[in-house]
């Protein structure tokens, strides 16, 4: 009688329980172990060796037991897979078309205990597609009826979860006021009704000695209680949640908890925002002057020095000049620079604006901060970028060196560590270059600079993340479980899950995020947000849809 050698597949997709001295793991392996000794008859015998999957998910392969179950089987050192379930091998049909076909070319097969089939046959192949293909649409389905309750249960107001905001406490599905917090925000709304401007806030919240909210994490890092900074204001004056309102995407419902400041004193705030970015747009354009004075070098290390003309209708024409032509009026400079100021300073505000919105950009800038820390630091820049005006953004660099092909751009440490409320020192100061190619085109005596005003660039977040997935999956493969991770990484076992799907990613997806040629929208936070399959042809069939 031919032997036929039984390997024993389990899974569990939580780590809940793990910790017991007899848990799900063990029991399903004792329910395979006794049928395969049911099955002695048939010649059936068990391998010694565990496949163990504790806390992993089922709606991918890239789990470190089943990996090396496939292995032993493409050596034809299996005969049967045996499971207590289907869904313990895999929840997805495509998935399981892959296990088939590595079996098919083994000569193998599989067995599920509690499911009188077995994929020996063609009848059982086709129960077994059946069943997958139900299971597959049942998890679609779920997750389908899971989003449309989260908009539902947000239509009729309700607090579906999240970080709390400042100034309220959870209270089941609805929020309740926490009264001493409820006072800073009633004070930030005055202060910004009387003065004016975000600026204006951030200087006197500071000098009244107000703080953001302490916040202690699950492993027990305690963050905030620091002053505020202007991004983090900005988003408390926007917050429709202070009026009383739920948003959710891009659509804002009345909410069921009490509202801190009053919905039409909130709607003029609102107006007021608007009112003043757009007086600051216009007021700006009207004042206009050479700012980047003293600030442009050409590659001979010549100052370029703001100089004008005038048209036969008598407009003023603006220009940055090599010093060298007013220096030597009369010789001839081939080399010299003359560029239209009006047009450069709004190429290198663009510059500026995406650097500073640049992802991980905060993170890189701020020596030794916390990531709540950073957080804010992000939401300042972005929404400096976002609503400063050019003489703001242009007030922000602190040298530009133009040379055939190339401009050098570096930001000013001082003014950029007063926009942070922080101290220059703390800047990391190799992160305040950066370089952009150009191509040149003469316009009679003009010389006009053609830059990329938008280059994706590399995501320093994302390609941080993917590092991390990488080292984190190669820790669980060593047999590290996700919460000794989470512990040790002061982070929650559910981010550690989510961001070690990252290591599954294509080598060639992986390479464009490397040299900046993702496409635009490929985020860490988008990848979060979608169940990115392990196939990496339809991981790319994917992409290619943003």
């Amino acid at each position: 009688m031919k032997k036929i050698r039984c390997a024993v597949y389990t899974r569990k997709s939580s780590e809940d329980g793990l910790e017991q001295e007899f848990n799900s793991l063990h029991a399903q392996r004792d329910a395979c172990s006794a049928y395969i000794a049911s099955q002695k008859h048939e010649g059936w015998v068990m391998l010694p060796d565990a496949f163990d999957d504790g806390g992993l998910s089922g709606g991918s392969l890239e789990r470190p037991a089943l990996q090396r179950l496939m292995e032993h089987v493409r050596e034809g050192r299996v005969d049967q897979i045996v499971v207590y379930k289907i869904d313990r091998l895999t929840r997805s049909l495509a998935d399981f078309a892959k296990i088939v076909d590595v079996l098919d070319e083994a000569g193998a097969s599989f067995v599920s205990v509690t499911q009188s089939f077995n994929t020996a046959t063609s009848m059982g192949r086709l129960t077994l597609n059946m069943l997958l293909s139900f299971a597959q649409f049942e998890r679609e389905v779920t997750a389908e009826r899971i989003r449309d309750k989260i908009a539902a249960s947000k239509r009729k107001g309700l607090w579906m979860g999240g970080q709390v905001p400042m100034g309220y406490d959870p209270d089941g599905r609805t929020l309740k006021i926490n009264q001493a917090e409820a006072a800073t925000i009633r004070t930030l709304y005055d202060l910004y009704e009387r003065l004016g401007t975000v600026r204006a806030v951030k200087e006197e919240a500071n000098r009244l000695g107000l703080r953001s909210r302490r916040r202690k994490t699950t492993s027990g890092q305690v963050t905030g209680g620091t002053p505020f900074d202007r991004g983090h204001i900005h988003h408390i004056l926007t917050n429709p949640i202070y009026a009383g309102r739920i948003r959710h995407r891009d659509k804002v419902f009345d909410g069921a908890h009490p509202a801190i400041i009053e919905p039409d004193r909130w709607d003029k705030v609102q107006a007021q925002l608007q009112a003043g970015a757009a007086r600051s747009r216009r007021s700006s354009t009207a004042r206009r002057k050479s700012l980047l004075c003293g600030k442009l070098f050409d590659e001979t290390g010549d100052r370029l020095t703001p100089s004008h003309s005038k048209t036969r209708k008598g407009v003023r024409l603006r220009y940055y000049i090599s010093h060298r032509l007013v220096a030597q009026a009369g010789e001839a400079h081939s080399d010299a620079w003359r560029l239209p100021a009006e047009e450069f300073e709004t190429k290198v505000g663009k510059l500026v604006q995406m650097m500073l919105a640049k992802h991980g950009f905060a993170a890189k800038l701020v020596r030794g901060a916390s990531a709540d820390v950073i957080g804010r630091h992000a939401a300042t820049l972005a929404a400096h970028a976002a609503d400063a005006d050019p003489a703001t953004l242009l007030g922000l660099v602190g040298r530009i060196d133009i040379m055939p092909g190339q401009l050098e751009l570096r930001l000013g440490a001082g003014t950029l560590a007063e926009l942070l409320g922080i101290d220059p020192d703390d800047l990391d100061q190799t992160r305040l270059d950066r370089s952009f190619p150009f191509q040149l085109r003469k316009r009679g005596v003009e010389t006009k600079i053609i830059l990329d005003d938008a280059p994706s660039g590399t995501d320093d977040t994302l390609i941080r993340n993917i590092a991390k997935a990488h080292a984190w999956f190669e820790r669980i493969k060593a047999g590290e479980t996700v919460t000794e991770i989470a512990k040790r990484e002061g982070t929650s076992k559910r981010r550690v899950q989510q961001l070690a799907g990252l290591s599954f990613l294509a080598p060639d997806i992986i390479r464009d995020a490397l040299e900046g040629r993702q496409p635009i929208g490929f985020t860490s936070e988008w990848c979060l947000r979608h169940d990115l399959p392990s196939d990496w042809t339809q991981q790319r069939q994917l992409l290619a849809t943003l």
